[in-house]
This record gives C-alpha cells, structure tokens and sequence, in this order.
C-alpha cells in the first residue's frame, strides 16, 4: 500500500504555488512559475490561515500514527509567533535530551551549557519537547526567505566545528555560532501575550536549532512559516554529512508541510557555499508511511492521540492564523521611502506600525563630545551600506545573479541602536544576529572590555533530578579574559582599546581549534576545548549569556520560574532555584542580546576614536564582511565628518597568536552583479 500512495504523494509534494500559479517545478515548458519569487511575492499577503495550521499539525500527527511513534509538533507563521503546538501522549512520557552526542549509557557524553538536560525526569511532567518542537519550526521559518529554503538539517551542516560536519582538517562552519541568537533573553525579540498574534520577530525558546525535523512552510512562493518536530526523544545535531540517515523528526516533518513544501528550486541542496552543496533533508515525500492528503482532520483526534497544548510565553492551547509578513501586524514592513527613498528597503515596527529604530542620535554624548554619532550620520552609513547589498552578488540565494539580502545594524558605544534596516528579502534571523555583531565588534575594541566581560556573573550549569534543577558547575567568566590575555602574549589586551577586533576576527579566537580547521591545534581563548566543546556549549559565547537562557527555559517549560528580561543575555545570575525568584539582572545592554562569533561585524572610528558598530547578516559571511566594511567606508566618504573603519595599524590582522595571523574581513572576490569590480574592499 505504501507503494502505491507514496508516488502520488511524491508528485502533489511538488504542488507548491508560485506567484504566477503552477508548480513548483518546471513546468512543461521549462519554466520555474517560482522563479519571479525573489522578495515580490510577500506583496500578495498570503499567510497561514487557522486552517492551514490544522492542517499541517493533522498530517504530521498521521505519519507519526502510522511509524507508531509519538510526536510533538509546533508551527509558526514567518514572524515566530506560535500558531499551535500539538503533543502525541501523556506528558510524562514525551522525554527529551538535549546532547549533541550520546554515550552508551543514554546520557550526554558532553557535560556543560545544555548538554545533558533531560525533561521530564522520574515522571515529572516538566517538558522541553514542546520547546524543541517550537525552536525547530522558529529555524525553518527564520532562516529561509522567496531566494533560500533552508531546514534544521541545513542549519546542523554550517554552524559545527567543522565545514562539513566531521571532516577533519576543514574550518568551522560559515554559520559557527548562529545557534545562539533569537533568544528570549534579547531586547531586539518579542514576546506576544500568548492569546494572540504580535509584532515580530518574536523569541525562541531555545535559540536556532540544528536537529533535523524542522521545515520552511511556503504559500504561493513565499515562506509563510515553520514547522518543527520532536519524535525520536533527543534534541541533538546532524553529526557526520557523508551519510544520510531516517529521521523519524525528518519524516513526520515531511508529511506535515505536504503541500506547503518549499519550492524546490529554492531548497537548499540548490545552493552552494565554499563549493560544497549545502543540504536540506535526508528524507522525501517517496519515503512516508502515511498519505498526508488522506490524513485526518484535526478536529477528528481524540485525546487518547493528543491535544493542543499551551506553552508558557508562547501560546495557550489553542490555533490561530499567522500574519502575512511584511504588513505592520508582522511588526516588519516597507520604509515606504521615509527613510531610505528608492532602497525598497523594510523597517521594523511595533503594535502601532510606529517605526523602532529610524536612525537616532547617540547616548554617548557624555563620553564622546561632538564626536557621538548624529541621526544624519547613522542614516547615510545605512542607505550606504544598503546599497552596496544591493549590488552585491547573493551567495545563498537562487536563482543565480541575484543581490544579498540582509539586515543592517548600528549601534553606539553603549550597545543602544541607533538604526536598523533590512533589504525586502531578507531571512528574519538576520535582524537579531546583525545587532549581535554590531555590539559584538564595539564591546571587544572597547578599553573597558575585560572589565565588562569579567565582570559578568559566573555561568552556573544545571542539572535535573526529579524535575527539578540544582546546579551541577559554574564558570567564571574572568577565566575568558585572562586566556584571552595569555593567547595573546599582552596583559593588556582588552584594556587599553589599542586593538579594533571584528566579529570575523573574534570568531577566529572562539573555535576549538586554532588556528580554525587544522585539528588537534589548541582552542581559541574564547573557546571550550575540543572534548568540552559542542554546540550547545561554545565558550564565552554561551556562558555570557547561559544563565539568561537557562531562566527563560524554567519558565517555559513549566516549573514556575519567573521568565529573563528582555535585554539581558549578558547579565543574569546568579539563578534562584529553591525557591524560584527572578534573578538579578544588568542594565548594561552592551551585549543585550548576546555575543556572535562570525563574520559580519566590524567597529566604527571618528579620526581614530571608537564610536559604535555596524553589524550586517543574511547572506554569505564574506558578502556580511563587505556590505559592513565597504558600507561603513563608503558613507564615511559621503559625510565626509570622519567616520571610517579602524585604522588599518589599530585592526586585528596586525596580530599574529601562536605565530598565525588574525583576519579582520574577508571579501569576495568580483562580489557585484552591477560591475566587474574584483576586489573593492583592497586598500581601504
């Protein structure tokens, strides 16, 4: 029977409508009817009605029935708003591990940041699976857009130490550390009383996943949300690339985007990065079990299969329908020319479609004079940085010879955001994570970044028992600095302000091997050693803001805990466990969102004085570099007041740790669609 419905479900998988009508696919003609889809089609406001919910949650829960297993099942609409989570089974028996490996035993081998968190424990129906389910739908949707389809699984192949997974002696992956964005804790999220939709981007629980079973979901050639599954238990990673392996996350996953698939020449496996195809599942439609087109209708399930549950912070229970993305409701819509005319360029908006960060003058008048940044000067270093994107040749997005499509940030020396701007296609992850990089490069070329980073609470590692948390360990963050310190042979390294450091350059210094890709070299000061390291516990990077994440996952699973402040990924801590109560907190929003460790973020100089940041994410690092770097020059140039990258002496390619030299950025070569220019970024 299998055979026989599989191809017939094979064939309606590629039934995914363009904007022009049609398939998917060619056509007979040839044709793609998707291939007009390149940001244009988000102007059709289509979005994921109540029904389109259901449906997705019922087709899934089908081929979970027919493998015989239990799953949990989350959608979100592109904003990140919960539309429903649905759980297959009594609570207490729907235990999920968070481990990037598994010893014999069933426990993480890997102790530290979340490894080894395991709810529900004893039967205590303290749960994660509902957060993994939400966290892997909240991926799909974010890092995908009309140009680029990306899974979990993609998200697992380019954020581990190596590129690909467990190929020795190759770098890092372009995404290192990606995971560690969206989170609750970031004054940039949001979080939407659980009743109703709001503005977004909104949080997530656990970050950005990388454990396959989480989708895109598209109507008429645009992504209007995600889809994430928990089956299997275990919330985890793809760990080797050259074997494909049966997701039962993956399956489940599949059959519930069954219709709202990704258009397939948009999916990631049509994309390649640093010459290697990147992938977007290990499963297809031939693989299921179950004919999502016969599934039953939601309505229909009684609870002896599962039901609808709430989720605190995220949602009560119920389904509802998305927003169409790119109207106020979404909270991202057209500038409309106000501030960047003839840029078709989006802004970010709150519940009232007021706009949140038209360009603003900067808080540190106090400290720099006139030398503070004005609102005429953050915008023209964004409508420049804008338009070098928009000449930029896209490296992650079809079809091929189309422009980058990203989020632009600047920030003061206080971390405030003077501005912020995205392109129209731009993948929502890359709001978050271009601020990130903005602090990130501001707060390490700082004279007071040792001081701030060691002076940050000591990140406290938690362990379960019973379902309820003690601590297990802690780590200073002290301990960062005086390595970093060491690395470097200067004692005065993060003190004096003499160095400007990227975030390409800060990442260098954050993975497990240095330099990054010859194995068995010793680990970035920023970094945990190989053996202590994994995804789910990075280094400095996570235990900034460990104990922020750890808090917002009390609360959202359940156990009572107040929930973190927005605004404080750095800062929390130390966390109060018996009895619950909200910990102390910074007002310090240096790093309110937390700290990111690849390329695409560079500091801002006034005639050789630091004055903020400007952090660019959305499409290939080396086109990130360039669009921060070439942006920040170029409009520097155009106001003619001073303002340019580091001096090239002051910048961290001038040193050399463990007698190998630093990069400050990296950009491609013959990088424009609109001229043969072959290396702009050379002599600047």
């Amino acid at each position: 029977m299998k055979t026989c419905f599989a191809s017939a479900v094979m064939a309606s998988s590629l039934l995914v409508v363009g904007c022009s009508g049609g398939s998917s696919g060619p056509s007979a003609s040839g044709t793609d009817p998707t291939a007009n889809c390149t940001g244009q089609c988000l102007n059709s406001g289509v979005f994921l009605t109540a029904s389109d919910v259901s449906q997705i949650i019922a087709q899934g829960v089908g081929e979970a029935q027919a493998r015989g297993v239990k799953a949990t099942i989350a959608v979100v609409d592109r904003s990140g708003n919960v539309l429903g989570v649905y759980r297959m089974g009594p609570a207490a028996s729907r235990t999920a591990l968070v481990a990037s490996a598994v010893g014999a035993g069933g426990t993480a081998v890997i102790s530290g940041g979340l490894e080894g968190i395991n709810l529900p424990s004893s039967g205590a129906a303290v749960n994660i699976d509902q957060l993994a389910a939400i966290a892997k739908a909240v991926t799909g949707a974010y890092l995908s857009s009309e140009g680029n389809a990306f899974s979990t699984r993609t998200a697992s192949q380019i954020i581990q130490n190596h590129f690909d997974p467990a190929e020795a002696l190759q770098p890092s992956g372009p995404l290192f550390g990606v995971q560690f964005s969206q989170l609750a804790c970031s004054d940039f999220m949001t979080a939407s009383p659980v009743v109703s939709t709001g503005p977004g981007p909104q949080r997530s629980p656990l970050g950005l996943a990388a454990d396959p079973g989480g989708f895109p979901v598209y109507k008429s050639g645009t992504v209007v949300g995600g889809v994430g599954v928990l089956a299997d238990g275990l919330y985890s990673i793809d760990p080797s690339f050259p074997a494909t392996d049966q997701s039962i996350d993956e399956l489940v996953a599949v059959a519930a985007s069954y219709g709202f698939a990704a258009p397939v020449s948009r999916r990631a496996d049509q994309i390649t990065v640093n010459g290697r195809l990147l992938r977007f599942s290990d499963v297809s439609a031939s693989d299921l079990a179950s004919n999502p087109a016969a599934a039953a209708p939601l309505s229909s399930l009684g609870a002896s299969v599962g039901s609808l549950i709430a989720v605190a912070g995220y949602t009560d229970g119920t389904v509802r329908a998305g927003t169409p993305y790119g109207a106020p409701a979404s909270g991202v819509r057209p500038d409309g020319g106000v501030d960047f005319p003839g840029q078709d360029t989006f802004v970010f908006v709150d519940a009232a479609n007021a706009p949140l960060y038209r360009p603003r003058a900067a808080t540190d008048g106090a400290t720099l004079g006139f030398g503070a940044l004005t609102p005429g000067e953050v915008k023209v270093l964004l409508q420049n940085a804008v338009s070098v994107a928009n000449q930029a040749r896209a490296q992650i997005r079809q079809p091929s010879g189309t422009t980058a499509e990203v989020t632009i940030s600047v920030v003061d020396t206080n971390g405030v955001v003077l501005g912020m701007v995205a392109t129209r296609d731009a993948p929502v992850f890359g709001a978050d994570v271009a601020l990130q990089k903005a602090r990130s490069a501001m707060i390490f070329s700082k004279s007071s970044a040792a001081a701030f980073i060691g002076g940050q609470p000591a990140a406290q590692y938690l362990t379960f028992l019973n379902g309820l948390p003690s601590l297990s360990a802690q780590a200073p963050l002290s301990s960062y600095v005086t390595a970093f310190q060491s690395f470097l042979s200067d004692s005065l390294a993060l003190t004096n302000g003499s160095i400007a450091y990227s975030t390409r350059a800060i990442g260098n210094l954050a993975r497990p091997f240095y330099p990054d890709g010859i194995d068995g070299g010793p680990p970035g000061p920023l970094s945990k050693p190989a053996g202590q390291w994994s995804v789910f516990s990075t280094g400095l990077q996570f235990d900034i803001s460990n104990n922020a994440i750890l808090q917002h996952i009390l609360h959202a699973a359940g156990l009572g805990s107040p929930d973190v402040a927005p605004g404080n990924c750095a800062g929390v801590g130390p966390l109060a466990l018996s009895p619950f109560a909200a910990p102390a907190t910074a007002t310090n929003l240096s790093l309110g969102n937390g700290l990111q460790i690849f390329p695409g973020g560079v500091p801002i100089y006034r005639a050789g004085t630091l004055v903020g940041g400007i952090g660019v994410s959305g499409d290939g690092v080396d086109q990130d570099d360039m669009v921060a770097f070439l942006g920040l020059h170029q409009g520097g140039v155009a106001l003619g007041t001073g303002l340019d990258n580091a001096p090239a002496a002051r910048r961290a390619d001038t040193l050399a740790p463990q007698a190998v030299p630093l990069r400050y950025v990296e950009c491609p070569q013959a990088p424009f669609v609109t001229n043969n220019n072959q290396q702009p970024c050379n002599g600047l």
